[in-house]
């Protein structure tokens, strides 16, 4: 998570979304930066709405607009299978190594998915407070070009990109039975995505 305070502007970081290479772009011209640990780092609008939103208006008087990217859901959860299926996770039971992708996606959808398949959830980390509190900007992961433009725009700045925490590279196709049963079981991820206008 980054604050930029005189332009009002929070950048939330959901995993897997690429945000860690804004952080690296921005880190000095922000005002606050969170990397660590992962829980501030990637703080949900329910934990920015807690902590990090009252801080700002109790102290400065200054309620910020939440700047957030969403990637497509099934490419969300294949970044997270590549990932966990790094070598530093073999034999924990978080690793994906030796799980189908399928199987990976049919984890996914339990109520209480296994530890290789607890990811977490983009509409939930997303997800509007009874307060109001919400993101204001949603930008697809898969225009990256869009949020560099608002981005640039509101901190009148030129911002280069860099790739980085990059998972491995694997080809990724659901069998149509595990697509429409994630698209089932997950309706919310693919309505909030379907939602975001795309520029």
């Amino acid at each position: 998570m980054m604050i930029f305070f005189k332009e009002r502007l929070a950048l939330l970081s959901v995993p897997k979304t690429g945000t860690t290479a804004f952080q690296a772009a921005l880190r000095n011209r922000a005002d606050l930066v969170m990397s660590d640990p992962p829980e501030l780092k990637h703080a949900p609008v329910y934990r920015y709405n807690r902590w990090i939103r009252p801080m700002f208006e109790k102290v400065c008087g200054a309620e910020l607009e939440v700047v957030a990217v969403m990637r497509e859901p099934v490419s969300w959860l294949g970044s997270w299978y590549r990932y966990r299926q790094r070598p530093l996770l073999d034999g924990k039971p978080n690793s994906t190594k030796g799980v189908s992708f399928d199987n990976f996606l049919h984890a996914y959808c339990k109520g209480k998915p296994p530890a290789f398949a607890n990811v977490g959830s983009q509409a939930k980390f997303l997800e509007a407070q009874p307060n109001g509190c919400k993101v204001n900007h949603l930008f697809r992961y898969e225009d990256q070009d869009a949020l560099r433009r608002f981005l640039e725009q509101r901190l009148d700045m030129d911002i280069r990109l860099e790739r980085l925490n990059v998972s491995p590279r694997a080809r990724l196709a659901p069998s149509p039975d595990a697509a429409c049963h994630l698209r089932r079981k997950r309706a919310a991820e693919f309505e909030l995505y379907e939602s975001i206008p795309a520029l």
